[in-house]
Formats: structure tokens, C-alpha cells, sequence
């Protein structure tokens, strides 16, 4: 249904509907330790701030003592103006609720739940236009009563939530913002009430992570989401995410009115550090971005800068690289020798069904590119590290396969609308709803079906609090999962004790002696580094596979290569030394009823490695693909549930998997 949606209705993001900050007002922050502004009418927040010790603490029996921890960094309630529109009531409050393991109503009226609680949780609405379609929705303000509002008024009253309001809330999608935009610059409406409206959701939300952050027991992070695109709907948005380490925090969001260059935002951001106020900045969904977000030139079509290189890297220093709307670890076409690279591969630019371009737009690529650059011009602007999120607008993370209920609302709430079914109602059989034909069973024509049950933010950090999880994310020890919980560590140095493989004190060892996964490894010469890889499943899912380490390096000639180790196998077996590939352990998945083998796979899988292609000279990075056995696709279980066959031209199993952060070999 986003294919409706046309670049005008994007591009109107480019009007403010405040005026350009290029420097920030004495008077622009929320005391977050109080209340002031928007936060008078909210009770008064008691938060003992106290300094934040400049130095990390690198002892080895205390780094030894990092525990895993899983959140979603990306997360939209009710205040983001297309989750309003999807049918989304739930807060930030129902938000940090349904993290900490309460169930939640779905925009379809069922309830909604996790399999057990999340560690971290991070509200994520956008920035731009915060708030205004739930004003201008509700009766009894002056926003309802204005003409721009007709199409969303009482959109999500009782007797609206439900499908009969699918074309409506489709319209609206497209329709809204710009009928918004022409009432402002008609002066149909007043600039300074919307503005209000925005500030108000904002200083709820900022109050509602407040209120639910429990040090020790459950993180929250104040944030939101900046989003904006090329002028042809290429996606460059990102989520920022306040540390907390400051008593306030921004009066208002800086969105894409303010700018619409990613460069401006980092700006922003370096001005709030100088003021005290620690950020970080989360690009996602890079593979619809039509090869703009790890393009080689900056915004304004400039050769890219040592400058550039570290405005960018002091701000964003990790990646989201799987999420509901599709995985961005690579692309089929740019990984031609991955056996495993046609992974949930949403091909799209967001919000579209126009294609966009793989180079430029996968992870892998612009690692690649980075070293490629920092070898011949001596800076790298994509030295990051990993997470992924789910970017629901439901408020509700989805990231089970057979608890999938997608991401927003009520336009992808059943199979049927998710296209994973024959569509069956004749509602939408015989409207001008976009239906394919496929063996002859008529289904509903979805970017949906290219989306998937994904993802999640992996930590390792010393206790779950804010500042601990933050300080992870800045020195990249994190990993990716596409929703199930596997833990990942990765460590590479020299003269590492290999007999200490199964010893108590191995992560201690590793610590005190080796780098960690997000880190430099500097070379010395005549000397090989060792890699230590050591992946455990989730319990909840299916056993591991195999695990991989993935190379990318300069040759030569200084152009970038990239090559896929299988370097530990399940079932006792070994990587084959020419290949690289570990036997094939006969997992097997029952597609009628989903059951999957159970007794073949590992619980964990750890080893040492040596890459018997490393040149001491050569640059290099390095990082972990850890898979698990196959099971079935949410689609399948759509299909296993609704007692049809799985659609044919659909995946019917995956294999799940997670991602460390890189490891960089600097020659």
C-alpha cells in the first residue's frame, strides 16, 4: 500500500513548520530533572543526576563481567503522524509496558506480547509533524475544526478501527500532511499551535522514558526520529538517541525542516555535546535508500573529507542492519559468492515499489568502500558498528516468526492483508485494490511480503543502565539479531592462549589480552592474529548452524575484496580447508506443521581462528555471521495457521541469524 504514496507527499517534509535552528536558544531545553515548558502539566520527575566519570574503567575482571542485553532502538506510538494514520492508540507509556513484558492492544483490537521481557527500550516517533494527526483527529480543538483535518477526523474512533477504513487510512497516508502544509502557508492555521502540539508530545514522551527507566532492571533511551530523503524518496533517516547523561534534554526535536542534510543534524548534535548533551545518531533502512546512504560523495555532491569522516563517525557511530522493513547486510548482486547474501532482502526504496540501487545502499558495501577510502585518502566515514530494530508503528515490537503481526496496524493486521494468504474478502477483491495472481490463488499485492519478523539490538555492557548500554554502543560492542536472542562475541589479538578455549577464564583472558568486536587491531610485523568467536542460541528458537566470519579487504591494485569463512560447524563436522564450507547438517522443517529438526545443531558454537589468506600489509576487517538451522517464515506460518499452501513465490523457511559489530585490521 505504500506504493500510493508520491514524492510530493515526501517532499513537503522539506517546509518547517518552525524556523531554521542553525544555532540552539539558551532557552531551548527541557529540564528533564523538573518540570518546565511542556513538562508543567506532567508530575514533577525526581532524577539525581550525577557526573559521568570521563574514563573507562578497562580492568579485565570487570569487562570479563559484561552481560548480553537485547532491546529495539525503534519504536513508533501513537504521536508518529503515520502511525496515528495505521491506527495506532498506544503511548510511549504502553510502549515501555509492552517492552517490560505486558501485553497491549494491537491497532486490530487483539492483544499483543513478547515471549518474555526486553532489556532496553527506545521510543522512536518522528520528529517532523510529532503529534498533529492525533490532535487534528480528536474533537474539540482547533486543529479537528480546520479543513486540512476532514480526512483524519475521528479516524481512530471505536467504530473506525478496523478494515472498512483501509482506503481512508491509505488516502490519509498521502494526504494529511500535505493538505497541513498548504492550510500553514495559507495561514488557515496557526504555525505557533502546531508547533505547540509538537512540543507537548514531546515533552510526554521525554516524560514517559523518564518515568519508566529503572536502573538495573530495565533501560529506557529519550529519542526520536529524524527523517529525510533524496529529492526521489532515497531513505537517509535516522533515530537519535540521548544518553541521559545531562539534566536536559531539547525543547523540540531537530527534523528535517531544520534540514534536510544529514550533515546539519551532526552539527546540531556537536552543539548539544559542547552544551553537555550526549548523543548518538542510528541510520536504518539503508537499503532503500537508492545508494545515497553510504554514497561516496556528501550531500551537496562533494568528494567525501577527513572532515566529513569524523563529523559523521563522531555522531553516528552504529548502523541498524535488519528491521522489519528488510535486512541491509548485503545484496545478492553485490555478494555474488555468499551462498547466504538473499536474505530478507526488501528491494524497494522506502515507502515505494520503485526499486533502488544496491551499491551505496548495503552494509557490507560501504564497509568495503571505507577501508578501500581509508587506505587511499587515509580517512574512513563507515567505521561503524551494528545493532538492528524493529521500526514498528504499532508501539509493539514483531520480531517472532509465529507471533508475527507486522508493522502497521490495521493495513498489514491479518494474512490476508499481509499477502501471505488468498485473499478471500470481498471487500477488497472487487474494489481497485492492487491484487497478483499467483498459481491461480489471487493475493493482495504488499511490500509486505518482503518484509520481515526482525530485528534486535545486542550489548554487551556491565549492568543495564543507561550509561552502561550507551557506552557500548559508542565502542561498538554490539551485534545484530534478526529476532531471535543469540548471544555473539568476537575478539581478535596476538599470542592469545588457544588451550584456554573451554577454560572458565577464557572471557577474562580475551579481554586482558585481545581486542573486542567494534575495535582497531593494529598489525605487527612477522606476526598473524588469532580470532576468537564464540556464538550461543536462543533457547526459544532452533539450534546453530554454523558460524562465519566474513573478510573484507584492500588488494593490491587498492580495490576492495570480500570473502565468507565458515569457521566453526555444527554436529561435531569441520569447514572443508578448501572451501571454506562446512557440510550441510541436514536440518530439516516440516512446512505443514513448522516443526523443525531437533536433533541436529548446537547449542553453542566457539573456536579460534586463523585466516589462512591474511597478509600483514593488507587492510582488512572482519565480523561474525553466526546462522541458525532452518525454520519456517512468518509468511509460512500465516500460511500453516489458515490451513493453505505457503504462497509459492515466497520463502517458505529462513535461516535466523546474528551480527557482531566489525573488527578492523590496520596494517
Amino acid at each position: 500500500m505504500y506504493k500510493y504514496l508520491t514524492s510530493f507527499f515526501l517532499s513537503l517534509f522539506l517546509v518547517s513548520c518552525s524556523e531554521p535552528a542553525e544555532e540552539i536558544a539558551a532557552d531551548s531545553f527541557l529540564n528533564i530533572a523538573g518540570a518546565r515548558e511542556g513538562l508543567a502539566s506532567q508530575p514533577s520527575l525526581d532524577w539525581d543526576f550525577q557526573a559521568v566519570d570521563p574514563y573507562m574503567n578497562l580492568d579485565p575482571q570487570q569487562s570479563a563481567a559484561r552481560v548480553p542485553l537485547f532491546g529495539d532502538l525503534h519504536v513508533h506510538t501513537t504521536y508518529s503522524f503515520d502511525a496515528y494514520i495505521f491506527g495506532t492508540l498506544a503511548t510511549p507509556d504502553d510502549a515501555y509496558e509492552f517492552a517490560k513484558g505486558k501485553p497491549i492492544k494491537h491497532p486490530a483490537g487483539f492483544d499483543v506480547s513478547l515471549d518474555r521481557p526486553l532489556d532496553f527500550y527506545g521510543v522512536t516517533d518522528h520528529g517532523t509533524f510529532l503529534g498533529q494527526v492525533a490532535e487534528a483527529a480528536t474533537p474539540g480543538n482547533p486543529y479537528y475544526d480546520s479543513p486540512s483535518s476532514a480526512q483524519v477526523n475521528d479516524l481512530n474512533s471505536p467504530e473506525n478501527l478496523n478494515t472498512s477504513t483501509f482506503n481512508r487510512r491509505r488516502e490519509a497516508f498521502g494526504g494529511f500532511l500535505i493538505n497541513t502544509i498548504t492550510a500553514l502557508a495559507e495561514r488557515k492555521l496557526d504555525i505557533r499551535y502546531v508547533d505547540s502540539i509538537s512540543r507537548r508530545a514531546w515533552a510526554d514522551t521525554v516524560a514517559a522514558a523518564q518515568r519508566h527507566n529503572d536502573p538495573g532492571n530495565f533501560t529506557t533511551f529519550i529519542a526520536y526520529e529524524y527523517t529525510a530523503s533524496t529529492p526521489d524518496m532515497g531513505n537517509l533517516h535516522r533515530n537519535v538517541i540521548f544518553k541521559g547523561n545531562s539534566n536536559r534534554i531539547p525543547s523540540v526535536p531537530y527534523g528535517r525542516g531544520n534540514s534536510n542534510d544529514p550533515e546539519g543534524l551532526w552539527k546540531w548534535m556537536d552543539r548539544l555535546r559542547e552544551d553537555g548533551i550526549e548523543s548518538l545518531a542510528i541510520p536504518h533502512n539503508s537499503n532503500g535508500s537508492d545508494g545515497f546512504m553510504f554514497a561516496l560523495k556528501d550531500s551537496f555532491g562533494n568528494p567525501l573529507t577527513k572532515e566529513y569522516a569524523e563529523l559523521r563517525m563522531r555522531n553516528e557511530p552504529i548502523v541498524e542492519i535488519t528491521q522489519v522493513k528488510g535486512t541491509s547486510d548485503t545484496h545478492p548482486a553485490l555478494s555474488t559468492n555468499d551462498e547466504w547474501a538473499d536474505f530478507e532482502i526488501m528491494p524497494y526504496k522506502v515507502a515505494t515499489q520503485d526499486y533502488s540501487e544496491p551499491k551505496g545502499s548495503y552494509v557490507r558495501d560501504a564497509l568495503l568502500e571505507g577501508i578501500a577510502m581509508e587506505q587511499k585518502e587515509g580517512f574512513n566515514p563507515y567505521k561503524f558498528g551494528l545493532i538492528g530494530s524493529s521500526d514498528t508503528h504499532t508501539a509493539a515490537s514483531s520480531q517472532e516468526e509465529d507471533n508475527f503481526f507486522a508493522k502497521i496496524g490495521i493495513l498489514d493486521s491479518n494474512a490476508e492483508l499481509r499477502g501471505s494468504i488468498p485473499m478471500t474478502d470481498p471487500a477488497f477483491l472487487s474494489s481497485e485494490q492492487s491484487i497478483v495472481e499467483v498459481d491461480g490463488n489471487k493475493y493482495m499485492d504488499s511490500s509486505a511480503v518482503t518484509w520481515g519478523a526482525s530485528g534486535l539490538a545486542g550489548v554487551w555492557a556491565e549492568e543495564n543502565t543507561r550509561d552502561s548500554i550507551y557506552d557500548a554502543f559508542r565502542r561498538k560492542e554490539s551485534f545484530a539479531t534478526s529476532g531471535p536472542r543469540m548471544t555473539i562475541r568476537f575478539f581478535a589479538g596476538y599470542d592469545l592462549d588457544q588451550s584456554k578455549v573451554n577454560d572458565p577464564d577464557l572471557v577474562e583472558h580475551l579481554y586482558a589480552n585481545a581486542k573486542t568486536m567494534g575495535s582497531d587491531i593494529d598489525g605487527i610485523a612477522q606476526k598473524t592474529p588469532a580470532f576468537f568467536v564464540w556464538a550461543v542460541r536462543d533457547s526459544f528458537t532452533a539450534p546453530l548452524q554454523r558460524v562465519q566470519i566474513i573478510k573484507g579487504y584492500v588488494d593490491a591494485g587498492g580495490n576492495p575484496q570480500e570473502q565468507v569463512f565458515d569457521v566453526a560447524c555444527s554436529d561435531g563436522a569441520a569447514p572443508d580447508p578448501l572451501t571454506h564450507r562446512c557440510p550441510d547438517n541436514n536440518a530439516k522443517v516440516d512446512i505443514s506443521s513448522c516443526a523443525f529438526s531437533q536433533d541436529v545443531g548446537a547449542a553453542e558454537l566457539k573456536t579460534f581462528w586463523n585466516d589462512p589468506t591474511f597478509e600483514v600489509q593488507q587492510r582488512a576487517f572482519y565480523y561474525v555471521r553466526a546462522l541458525e538451522n532452518p525454520t519456517c517464515r512468518w509468511s509460512t506460518w500465516d500460511a500453516v495457521r489458515n490451513d493453505v499452501e505457503p504462497r509459492s513465490d515466497m520463502p517458505k523457511t529462513i535461516q535466523e541469524r546474528v551480527w557482531s559489530s566489525p573488527i578492523h585490521y590496520i596494517p
